[in-house]
């Protein structure tokens, strides 16, 4: 018998997160490590648990997570809200607490590229007129 699981895909930065949620007692599992190895400050913990925390479902889920890319706070970025479409898919009555608490837009906010003739993506070399 197949445990009923529902899925989701988060985004953030270079972050990519495949998130299940399966009915449980409500442990994170991220990489097969507890949360609390992967993202050691209480905030990143914070973002991670705030979709499960406006639906009211955080004893009601146990969440297995997969990251990859990027750095723990896009990480978490991603987590997030792949959690949140996971309980949309869950329950489409949870789409609009989500969407009003902002869980469920995708950050599009990405490091811009160095241009060429520059320090960086927008900083200039020092300039002398002489």
């Amino acid at each position: 018998m197949a445990t009923t699981q529902y899925y989701g895909t988060g985004r953030r930065k270079t972050s990519t997160a495949r998130v299940f949620l399966r009915p449980g007692s409500g442990t994170l599992t991220i990489n097969a490590k507890p949360v609390e190895a992967s993202f050691p400050t209480e905030s990143q913990r914070l973002t991670i648990r705030q979709p499960l925390v406006v639906t009211e479902t955080l004893e009601r889920f146990d969440v297995l997570a997969t990251t990859a890319g990027g750095g723990v706070v896009g990480q978490a970025g991603a987590l997030r809200l792949g959690i949140a479409r996971a309980l949309v898919e869950f329950d489409e009555e949870l789409r609009a607490p989500l969407r009003k608490a902002g869980l469920l837009t995708r950050d599009p906010r990405a490091k811009e590229r160095k241009k060429y003739g520059l320090a960086g993506a927008r900083k200039r070399f020092q300039f002398s007129k002489r």
